[in-house]
This record gives C-alpha cells, structure tokens and sequence, in this order.
C-alpha cells in the first residue's frame, strides 16, 4: 500500500469518526425552541394531542390539561442518575413554591413503557411530590407524544441481554392552552428555573 493510498483511508475514517460523534451528540441534546419546526404564528411545533395512563390508571389526555399550565418530562423508572435527579429537584422546587405549585401540573412521560407498567411507576412515584403524575402508554402511544414534543429516546443493548434508555433531558413548559411555552434544564441556577415556574404559574 502507498503512502497516498493510507493518507486517503485515515482521512476518510477520521470523517466518519467525526460524523458519528457530531450524531450522536445531536442525537441526545435535548431539543428547543431554536431548533424545532415553529407554525404560522411564529410558536415552536411542540405538543399537541396525546392521551396516556397515569400512574393512578386515570385517562390523561392534552384536552383533560387545558386551562392549566404543565410541566413535562421524558424518563424511565431503570434511570440511574438523571431521572431521579430531575424529579427530586422539581419536587424540591414545588415544596418551595408552595400553593402556587398547585396552578400548574408535572408529567413524568415513561419512554420504557415496556418495563414501567402503571403498578411499578406508582411504587416509583411515592419517592417524590404526590403531586407530580407518571404517564405511560403503549409503544405506539409514546413514539406519538415523543414525536409530537420533538423528544427523541432511543435503546441502548446493556451485557446480560439488558437495556437502558438515552433520551432528551429538558423539562418542556406547556401554556394552559397546551401551548409551547419553553424549555428548563436543570443545569441551569436554581433562580432562573425557579423564575420559570412562577412565571409559568402567573
């Protein structure tokens, strides 16, 4: 082999390591506003119509959430850091803001709805503010309220046959018309997401 023939095969492999990091980074960054499809109105194309279980065996449907603002976030109850994390900050959260927590609801949407049946996400649940609720559906139902959020969850094969789940992080605020209102992570100070939340509960 000449020296130009292995100069061509290390570049082109250094291209496909690049493009596959670029991927994957893209893959798992949560999504917002600047990035999704926005409508006629100028507002990004997230939410729309969904209906899902709760943890409670309740029918919670976008329509049963209109006239109050929401909180939703994409988890699984296998999660080993970021899941438990999340839910334990926005319970914090809640217990600091108090009654006015109460005008606004919390969604922790399952993307492993083959493991997170509604009796285990209820056992889950009790470790965190009663008031947030756990959704799940069927795997069509999910792949649907994914889409519809711009969400992205994906499988990756564990040793000894198991899984886990990569999947965007942000907490999406919903309007009470069910309307796109913004993204919260939760690396950001606890003062601007607190803000959020209160401007969100108005």
């Amino acid at each position: 082999m000449n020296g130009l023939k292995l100069f061509r095969i290390v570049a082109w492999a250094s291209v496909v390591v690049v493009a596959v990091g670029m991927a994957t980074i893209f893959v798992l960054q949560p999504r917002n506003a600047s990035v999704a499809t926005t409508t006629s109105s100028g507002k990004a194309a997230i939410g729309g119509p969904f209906s899902l279980t709760s943890h409670k065996g309740e029918r919670v449907t976008d329509e049963t959430l209109r006239g109050k603002p929401y909180l939703a976030f994409f988890g699984f109850t296998n999660c080993p850091d970021i899941c438990p994390t999340t839910l334990f900050e926005l319970s914090e959260m809640m217990g600091e803001l108090g009654p006015q927590a109460d005008k606004f609801n919390v969604l922790l949407i399952s993307v492993d709805p083959e493991r997170d049946s509604q009796e285990l996400l209820a056992t889950y649940m009790t470790a965190f503010d009663p008031r947030i609720i756990a959704l799940r559906g069927t795997r069509e139902e999910t792949d649907a309220i994914l889409k519809s959020f711009a969400a992205l969850a994906l499988k990756v094969p564990m040793e000894g046959g198991q899984y886990t789940m990569e999947h965007t992080a942000g907490v999406y605020l919903m309007d009470e018309n069910g309307e796109y209102a913004g993204l919260m992570r939760m690396e950001e100070p606890r003062e601007e997401r607190m803000e959020k939340l209160r401007n969100l509960a108005g």
